[in-house]
């Protein structure tokens, strides 16, 4: 086939899984895709999932869709949500999300995508959204994020330190935006004497905004 040919017929995907795009991909599918991507109308993000290249698409995937679609099951947290929240003051290159999988991590042309494993009963504070050409994603409640890193960042926090490295070390600001009793029920979820007292500290730091 033709990339013209390709084009045309796959042109209105945002993403292409070589299952859909071939089927069962032959070696001389394969061979095919690599000689595109060398000559930049594709971009490989994982084996056996591309898009095309920039000069190629016609539809802008946002690097929220992408995580998403990469690893399944998974929404953006952490500290890239963090940052979009306005909740730590750090420029966050890396798509931050979380699994129910095994800890992993993604590299490719658009960035690195990083995946952390929390278990399955604190999956959950998420929330469903479009980005720009209307894909969908899903992205953790500002409070959900807090408690995913937090959770994920236990052993940084000193007993009897929990202010001081909340605000210090992790940064964290703008906590009067956060509504307590989220705090409260997304750190609940992990079933952590330690998770609840801090949980107990935030609520605290976040009471000042008024939100119940």
């Amino acid at each position: 086939m033709k990339f013209l040919e390709f084009k045309a017929k796959f042109r209105d995907l945002p993403l292409l899984p070589t299952g859909i795009v071939f089927g069962k991909a032959s070696r001389a599918d394969l061979n095919q895709l690599g000689r595109w991507r060398k000559q930049g109308f594709l971009i490989q993000l994982r084996r056996g999932l591309y898009m095309f290249g920039k000069a190629e698409r016609k539809i802008e995937p946002s690097r929220s869709f992408l995580a998403g679609q990469l690893y399944q099951p998974s929404y953006v947290s952490l500290e890239y949500a963090l940052n979009r929240y306005g909740l730590i003051p750090e420029r966050v290159a890396d798509v931050t999300s979380v699994t129910t999988k095994k800890t992993t991590k993604f590299t490719n042309d658009l960035g690195t995508f990083a995946y952390q494993t929390v278990k399955p009963s604190a999956f959950r504070g998420f929330l469903a959204r479009k980005d720009e050409a209307g894909l969908p994603y899903f992205i953790a409640e500002p409070e959900k994020a807090v408690a995913d890193f937090v959770y994920l960042n236990l052993d940084r926090i000193a007993a009897g330190a929990e202010e001081k490295t909340l605000l210090e070390s992790f940064r964290f600001q703008n906590l009067g935006s956060l509504r307590k009793k989220r705090i409260t029920d997304y750190f609940s979820l992990f079933n952590s004497k330690k998770m609840d007292v801090i949980a107990g500290v935030l609520g605290c730091m976040a009471w000042g905004g008024g939100h119940d």
